[in-house]
């Protein structure tokens, strides 16, 4: 029987969410699972301290190294990278990172198929960079090289009397020239981060809109889409993250409101393009990828725009669908240990 080895930084699963889909849909695919954290692995032995559920409660078992890692840690501290290096060493992960969005956007330009789907970028490695860019489109949004959640990106727009309008988290200001040297320079010394045109992706109502499209790998290896839904910023702000107050429904629903008799098309160009990218992304990688969220706008010629490609996304929540990505994630998982085992 499969033995899959749920690695996380905390302690007590019961205290994350999704800990419980995947053991239950285990249980229900003929898998054992268990949870376990890098301070419980006894490299010397070869066993693992981890939990299992069973009737209603997490009860800690010993457990051989198991047949293949669903690493959903975030966190590897110095103390524990080398259990972390021995086990990626020796057992398939089913998860790999993609790197931060500067790396995975010159990926992307390098191999240049979707090339054209990517808003023109540039590192901010000085001031010029960013006065070059603001010139040639007047608007722009700088995003941390490292961000998450739509935190810390600022919109900026020139106006014709050389002042600049900052939204900043919500925040409005108007500065002069000088005003966003001094500004700029003091937020490029904090960290990384980019410079990107401002691609307008609105609703009929003025709202700041994306769509996520939540793509899988499944029992036979294969890019599934989990879900595809749209996320809709709060009036005023330049994000549709959710963290940021944003918010969601149902896909066909917002299609018909936006796109009138387009809608199924709209939706059937999205669903494509959720398989072939996450086709092509995957090949520019060494290790194989499992999971994806891939965030796209489109503009008001219906043009479509990849934001940005994460590898750990959340599941959608305004959905039931946990069991749905927990499923995809043990039957991958299980495809990835027999795959090893041949």
């Amino acid at each position: 029987m499969t033995l899959i080895g749920m690695l996380h930084h905390r302690r007590d699963p019961s205290k994350v969410k999704k800990a419980y889909a995947y053991a239950a849909v285990a249980k229900a695919e003929g898998v054992t699972f268990f949870y376990f954290t890098p301070g419980k692995v006894n490299i010397k032995q070869q066993t693992i301290l981890g939990k299992s559920y069973e009737n209603g409660r997490w009860i800690e078992r010993e457990f051989p190294f198991p047949d293949v890692i669903y690493n959903a840690s975030y966190l590897s501290s110095e103390k524990t990278q080398h259990i972390f290096d021995y086990l990626y060493d020796r057992i398939p992960f089913t998860s790999h990172s993609i790197g931060d969005k500067l790396s995975v956007y010159n990926r992307i330009k390098k191999a240049n198929k979707f090339k054209h789907y990517l808003i023109p970028y540039y590192e901010i490695t000085n001031v010029k960079i960013f006065f070059d860019m603001i010139n040639r489109y007047q608007k722009v949004i700088i995003k941390p090289l490292s961000g998450h959640q739509g935190g810390g990106v600022v919109f900026i727009e020139k106006d014709s009397s050389n002042h600049y309008k900052i939204n900043d988290a919500g925040v409005e200001s108007v500065i002069n020239e000088k005003g966003m040297l001094d500004w700029l320079s003091h937020k490029v010394q904090e960290q990384d981060y980019i410079i990107q045109q401002f691609i307008t992706s609105q609703t009929n109502s003025g709202h700041v809109f994306d769509f996520r499209l939540h793509v899988q790998k499944n029992g036979e290896g294969k890019w599934v889409i989990t879900s595809i839904y749209p996320r809709i910023g709060r009036l005023g702000t330049i994000t549709s993250n959710m963290a940021s107050g944003g918010y969601s429904t149902y896909l066909d629903i917002f299609l018909k409101t936006e796109f009138g008799d387009s809608w199924f098309d709209i939706k059937r160009y999205l669903e494509q393009f959720a398989i072939s990218f996450s086709n092509h992304f995957d090949s520019l990688y060494d290790n194989e990828l499992d999971e994806l969220g891939i965030d796209v706008g489109i503009d008001a010629s219906q043009k479509l725009w990849l934001f940005e490609v994460n590898w750990r996304p959340g599941p959608p929540n305004i959905y039931s669908l946990e069991l749905d990505v927990a499923k995809n994630t043990i039957l991958y998982a299980k495809y990835l240990a027999d795959k090893n085992k041949d």
